[in-house]
């Protein structure tokens, strides 16, 4: 069996390789292990910790990480014109490779050059989490549908357990649990196992905690087991992001003990871990959040978290105006350094569209989008999250997400028959702010433009019932490289030409890894879409072979992106250095660079037995956000667009007819006749 080297140098087989970069290939997957929705029991001095408590250090391996490499310039420059050929005419693609071989040979080896210097100084992150951050923190367009994601909780299998003071009780005990289990340093560290009877086993965990943590990298990879960068997780809890003229900060509260809560507008706020470090009783979480939904106050007429939905420097300015009053600076303080952000909405969404409204930007009034993550529970219990994206990728808030909803289905902290015996203190505190009559203008200002914007936001569904991942890998192909193919089809179907997509690819395999941009349109999909077009001659067995090729090389492009071998982030590094020496080289002065970063098709995945639906906004106003699932039966997606820019419902029924027509095919009949 063929063999590659990865990371350090070592070897592995190439299809232990390839399960390997399936799992790291997106967040959305690192940490679906089915053990983790398994029940569980502890002993009463365990309540206030996720299980297993883990007996690894959770940042073991964080010290002997491999660092992100930087792929070699030739690579590079070969990847970024073989993703361009299938976007350009023949002119075009002409003019750009030679300004790609230009820079190739003149300018993008001393920019190379300097990035290996750089890095070889900053051994203790990577050549582009610094650039990364700065790229979120400087963009002074709002968050809200430009950044902010949401994911859809499944509903609790306890069906009464849905209930929203229920399911909220459950929810902030086990995310305190999260939070208490990570601060003392017993949540398992983010591994994934080719072999989990060997690695994920307690014999190997009883030696491992015992190897250096300069060296336990190496001793996981010997197990078959490799370890994933945790860097990310010290901005899960007590974090915001906090608006500056210019660029943004992140800040961290260390020690913050209260939850945030939001209702109709309203902010509340509450210890949910006593002085000692317990979690307060489940009954005085419920009573608490009994008395704030019982709250006759109506809504303030000025909602002051429609801010945070304000371009950054807007908000700056506005910001800093309501910290100059006195009487606001505990209040926002309080905010800032709150766990989280609980948001009770009085909304009872049900079909796909309206929950994606509700969970994308809802009213603008019940959030602070500002906040690391806002934990959402409606009405009639269901629940998202909505995460602010600068501070990280996802993977640790899909842990998080994967490990709350296990804990709290499988040992839920209260029931609804212990709740009607509930009667205890509240311990609730109201936050009130004093708005000066230019910050109340400003506020009315901000609730306009964000109603005008979000209700320009379409989102349509679509669900193939008729098979799924099972039947696709009994063909011997990838689940997602398929649908991406779909997707692709799909497009050349609407339109008749291919456009800029991206799919997002972790390389959380890496000391402070990031994403890497796996290029869905290549020269492969566009055979294999030509070949389905039914003025093409291509019969059954050339349509099949098409798939096959087109599939096995997005799979290749996969294991190239989460190898830290794409080429978007090596470019956009050189990029930054070059204007931060006020170069201007030519290949990105050229327009077909400006249009392969304008994403028409901006697409992630989510699987895990936790989600129900997941999504975002377009990034670009002629764009299409696309949020897909794959499961063992079915495929779904839900697709956003703007009015008057790309067309969902069209583009769904494209993508339709190509998977009814590519399943035609695969099971040897030729959908053409």
């Amino acid at each position: 069996m063929a063999s590659y080297r990865l990371l350090h140098g070592n070897k592995i087989s190439a299809l232990n390789y390839f399960r390997f970069v399936r799992k790291v290939t997106g967040s959305h997957s690192l940490l679906s292990h089915s053990r983790r929705f398994q029940s569980t029991t502890q002993s009463s001095d365990e309540d206030k910790y996720i299980l297993p408590k883990s007996k690894v250090y959770t940042y073991h391996y964080q010290d002997s990480l491999p660092r992100l490499p930087i792929p070699k310039l030739e690579n590079t420059c070969h990847r970024y014109l073989a993703s361009q050929k299938p976007l350009l005419t023949p002119e075009e693609y002409e003019v750009t490779k030679k300004l790609t071989e230009k820079f190739q040979k003149q300018e993008g080896p001393v920019l190379n050059a300097e990035l290996i210097k750089q890095d070889k100084i900053n051994k203790h992150t990577s050549y582009i989490s610094e650039s990364w951050f700065d790229m979120y923190l400087t963009d002074r367009k709002s968050i809200v549908l430009n950044y902010n994601p949401f994911i859809n909780f499944k509903e609790d299998p306890i069906k009464e357990n849905n209930d929203q003071l229920i399911r909220a009780t459950n929810f902030i005990k086990s995310a305190v649990r999260f939070k208490i289990s990570l601060d003392q340093t017993v949540l398992e560290p983010d591994i994934f196992h080719l072999n989990p009877k060997r690695s994920d086993s307690d014999w190997f965990k009883s030696i491992i905690r015992f190897v250096p943590r300069k060296l336990s990298w190496y001793g996981a990879f010997l197990a078959k087991a490799f370890p994933l960068d945790m860097s990310q997780y010290n901005r899960l809890f007590c974090s915001t992001r906090i608006p500056n003229k210019g660029k943004d900060k992140l800040a961290t509260f260390e020690g913050a003990r209260h939850l945030l809560v939001m209702h109709k507008g309203h902010f509340y706020v509450f210890d949910v871990i006593t002085t000692d470090g317990n979690i307060i009783p489940a009954s005085t979480i419920y009573q608490n959040l009994k008395e704030i939904l019982t709250d006759p106050t109506p809504p303030p007429r000025h909602p002051l978290g429609v801010l945070t939905t304000e371009d950054r420097d807007t908000w700056a300015s506005q910001r800093h105006a309501i910290s100059a009053i006195p009487a606001n600076h505990e209040a926002l303080k309080l905010i800032d350094s709150a766990l989280f952000a609980l948001c009770l909405d009085d909304e009872a969404p049900y079909e796909p569209a309206h929950l994606t409204q509700v969970m994308l930007h809802g009213d603008g009034m019940n959030r602070w989008f500002d906040k690391s993550f806002q934990l959402i529970v409606c009405k009639q219990g269901v629940s998202a999250i909505n995460f602010e994206h600068s501070w990280g990728d996802g993977v640790a808030v899909l842990r998080f997400f994967n490990e709350v909803f296990k804990d709290s289905s499988t040992r839920p902290a209260i029931s609804p028959q212990e709740a009607q015996s509930i009667n205890c203190e509240s311990t609730v505190r109201k936050l009130e702010f004093s708005l000066t009559p230019e910050l109340e203008r400003g506020v009315q200002v901000a609730k306009e433009k964000f109603d005008d914007t979000v209700s320009t936001l379409i989102t349509e569904t679509l669900e193939i019932k008729s098979y799924g991942k099972d039947y696709i890998k009994t063909k011997q192909l990838s689940p997602d490289a398929y649908m991406q193919l779909a997707f692709q089809m799909g497009i050349y179907r609407q339109k008749g030409h291919f456009v800029p997509t991206y799919e997002s690819c972790a390389t959380a395999a890496f000391r402070h890894g990031r994403t890497e941009t796996i290029r869905s349109a290549s020269n492969a999909t566009v055979a294999c879409s030509e070949a389905f077009d039914k003025s093409h001659r291509a019969g059954v067995d050339e349509m099949v072979n098409r798939i096959k090729i087109a599939t096995d090389w997005h799979a290749k492009l996969t294991k190239e992106a989460a190898m830290g071998q794409g080429f978007d982030r090596h470019l956009f590094a050189l990029r930054t250095l070059a204007e931060a020496s006020g170069q201007q080289p030519d290949i990105f002065q050229d327009s077909a660079y400006t249009k392969i970063n304008r994403i028409h098709l901006s697409t992630s995945t989510l699987s895990s037995p936790a989600i129900m639906i997941g999504g975002f906004a377009p990034v670009i106003p002629e764009g299409l956000g696309v949020g897909y699932g794959i499961f063992d039966d079915r495929l779904g997606c839900n697709v956003t667009c703007y009015e008057n820019g790309g067309n969902a419902k069209e583009f769904l029924e494209c993508v339709a007819s190509s998977l009814e027509d590519m399943h035609t095919v695969l099971n040897g009949k030729n959908f053409k006749q």
